[in-house]
């Protein structure tokens, strides 16, 4: 090397000595010379000079000579000054390719050389931004502490002259940003953190426009096991969202995408920054965020019922501002919505089912038709929620049916639906479980005598006997036993009297023959206890099977309950109630000796039939047969037998008036040809079964 003539050999010598303070030595003399070689114009030895440099020494094998090459390449570029810009393409790329040495005291000159350099060149440097983003990159996270410290300097100067440069291309530089910001090393996402604070803190640089860019990945360094890179990312988040609140130019819903995701996240810390996120989005912005409402809610509904608290309370603040539908909710945006909430409606979770029912109840107000339109998918899913393990849910399903059946044609379909939710194994069960409760809440919301009747219309035509017979006794206990049925009770005692009690006997009738039972208790509310004679005298002719004995058996535990007081004390009356008597020895010798046989004879044992009639004046006074006759009745038995037949004569013309209002002899028939087509039925089953079944109308048949 002592022929060169680029550089004194003495400078040659020093440049790849072992001795730290010789290299520098050489480096200030390459400074100098290379500072007279530029102010006399002679940049051909300069570019002779930075090609020795370069070739002998930056790529040398040998470590003591690529650190001293570093070191007159920054020497260069400090002589160089404000003349450096054309050899700034020579001097920068063998210094980053040193950040990759594997002489850990190599990257460390790297760094400090590449500082030297960024420090005189400033603007000039900026060509090299891309480049030295990645080398620091991979250095900010090497193994050994002074090449990290060496490159913290290098990046904040770097960062110096980003900020008050305005050369920095972001359309290339944020794509690499957001590649790297999948990383895991901690350093690294420190480093990343560090650089997006600083760029949306330059006021001149407009971060939001990239921020859906930066968004996820942001959000993903939440859950990192470090603390300061948890607290930083969280920092950045919430200067960003400051920014957001305080623009009026921002696009929601790209932003609001990313953050549906990050609101589904197993980290609760990640999961609750995105809900905030989207609180604070619907509470600004809710116009612009309409065509995103189902997106969201696929979020928000899930969330409130989380279990943190925190992060419940946020979900539900979040959803009732999205229930206050803006002034340009369209009807066209219920669709998507519908279909989300559908989903929801059968989340094992109850607070999820309720908010999801409080959607369906705000879009019925809102766009009532356009819900209508996509029944097909909303009934299901309401009827799903019939069968929630919590009261709430089902109570709030019912309300919203309630609503969607207030008007024809819907009240029909919801009726028919319901009807079916009770069929086959599965819905004997939900029968048995929340019969009772579904069938009394829609009678309360809808009206019992509308519900009744277009529940026994439908029942009337069913062409599955046993199911018939099953719904049509659970309906009959409600009938008989519920405060919401109180009103249908009263109506059916003036079916002698009144033409609006005869309509819904017959309403009720047709379908109420699937099951003696049922028949007879109607009867009794009536009061019709002529036809109930009747009717228990049909069985002289009609199949008498297990299950019509099971039915009476019923019958007799329900007459002992308080809704048959009034009955119970008609006993006492036997001559005005003549028929009422026949009815419950009618039932008596119906029934086997069982334990309802004993109950119903020991209640007609404690009525003194024949001192009641002797009170009553319908015959004379009871004779002794041990005694002498008595004289024939005076003043007194005589207006008593009048006042009888007084009596007799209202009761007759009290019945003619109910024969003009229920035709008996017809009803009569409907019976007994329901009854002999159950009897078939049972036939057939049993001849195609060797064992019986226990099938969804068994279920139903024992539900109340």
């Amino acid at each position: 090397m002592g022929g060169d003539t680029e550089l004194p050999n003495s400078v040659v010598r020093g440049i790849g000595d072992k001795l730290y303070e010789k290299r520098k030595c050489a480096a200030l003399e390459v400074e100098q010379l290379v500072k007279s070689l530029a102010a006399s114009g002679n940049t051909k030895r300069v570019g002779q000079i930075i090609d020795k440099l370069i070739a002998d020494f930056a790529f040398s094998p040998q470590a003591n000579y690529r650190k001293g090459g570093l070191l007159c390449l920054a020497a260069t570029a400090v002589g160089l000054a404000n003349n450096n810009q054309e050899f700034l393409q020579k001097i920068v790329p063998p210094v980053l390719n040193s950040f990759t040495d594997q002489d850990s005291r190599v990257r460390y000159y790297a760094c400090e050389a590449l500082y030297n350099i960024a420090k005189v060149a400033r603007e000039g440097f900026m060509v090299f931004f891309h480049d030295v983003f990645d080398a620091l990159f991979r250095l900010c996270a090497d193994s050994e502490a002074n090449v990290q410290n060496a490159a913290q300097f290098l990046d904040n100067l770097v960062k110096d002259i980003v900020t008050s440069s305005y050369a920095l291309d972001l359309d290339e530089f944020i794509p690499r940003l957001r590649e790297y910001l999948t990383v895991v090393n901690p350093y690294k996402r420190q480093f990343l953190i560090s650089w997006i604070s600083v760029l949306a803190s330059v006021p001149d640089i407009d971060m939001l426009q990239y921020l859906p860019e930066l968004l996820e990945g942001l959000m993903g360094m939440l859950s990192d096991t470090n603390r300061e890179i948890r607290q930083a990312t969280g920092k950045a988040l919430q200067e960003f969202l400051l920014e957001i609140q305080a623009s009026s130019n921002v696009e929601y819903g790209e932003l609001a995408d990313i953050l549906v995701r990050q609101a589904q996240s197993a980290d609760e810390v990640t999961r609750m920054t995105a809900l905030r996120w989207l609180r604070a989005f619907v509470s600004q912005a809710k116009d612009q965020l309409m065509p995103y409402y189902a997106h969201i809610l696929a979020a928000v509904l899930p969330n409130v019922s989380h279990n943190n608290q925190d992060i419940c309370q946020v979900a539900l603040q979040t959803n009732t501002e999205l229930l206050q539908l803006p002034d340009r909710y369209e009807a066209s945006d219920s669709a998507a919505i519908l279909a989300q909430v559908s989903a929801d409606l059968i989340s094992p979770a109850e607070s999820t089912r309720l908010e999801a029912l409080h959607w369906v109840r705000a879009l019925l107000v809102r766009s009532r038709q356009q819900v209508l339109g996509h029944l097909e998918v909303l009934l299901p899913a309401l009827f799903d929620a019939l069968s929630a393990p919590s009261d709430r849910v089902v109570l709030e399903a019912l309300s919203v049916q309630a609503t969607i059946a207030d008007q024809q044609p819907q009240f029909g379909q919801v009726m028919q639906q319901l009807l079916e939710r009770f069929r086959g194994p599965l819905g004997g069960r939900l029968l048995q479980r929340r019969g009772s409760l579904i069938l009394r809440k829609l009678s309360l919301l809808l009206g019992p005598q509308k519900v009744f009747c277009a529940l026994a219309d439908i029942l009337n035509e069913e062409p599955d006997l046993r199911f018939a017979s099953a719904m049509v006794q659970a309906l009959n206990v409600i009938l008989l036993t519920a405060p919401e049925a109180k009103a249908l009770r009263s109506l059916l005692a003036q079916a002698t009297e009144a033409e609006a009690g005869a309509d819904l006997f017959h309403c009720l009738y047709s379908s109420w023959s699937h099951s003696a039972g049922a028949v007879l208790s109607l009867c009794f509310l009536a009061g019709a206890y002529s036809h109930a004679c009747d009717v228990i005298t049909a069985y002289a002719d009609l199949p008498m099977g297990v299950e019509v004995l099971v039915q009476i058996d019923r019958l007799v535990q329900l007459l002992e309950t308080p809704i048959f007081t009034y009955l119970r004390l008609q006993l006492l009356q036997p001559a005005r109630y003549p028929d009422l008597i026949r009815c419950m020895y009618g039932l008596l010798m119906l029934l086997p000796q069982s334990d309802a046989f004993k109950t119903l004879h020991a209640r007609l044992h404690s009525v003194p039939t024949m001192a009641l009639l002797k009170l009553e004046g319908s015959l004379g006074p009871l004779q002794d047969p041990g005694l002498s006759p008595q004289p024939s009745p005076g003043k007194h038995g005589r207006a008593s037998r009048q006042q009888s037949r007084l009596s007799d004569s209202a009761s007759k013309d009290a019945l003619r008036s109910h024969a003009q209002l229920v035709d008996f002899a017809q009803l009569l028939d409907k019976f007994k040809n329901r009854q002999e087509a159950h009897s078939a039925e049972e036939e057939r089953r049993q001849a195609t079964s060797n064992l019986p079944g226990c099938d969804g109308a068994e279920l139903l048949a024992t539900a109340l």
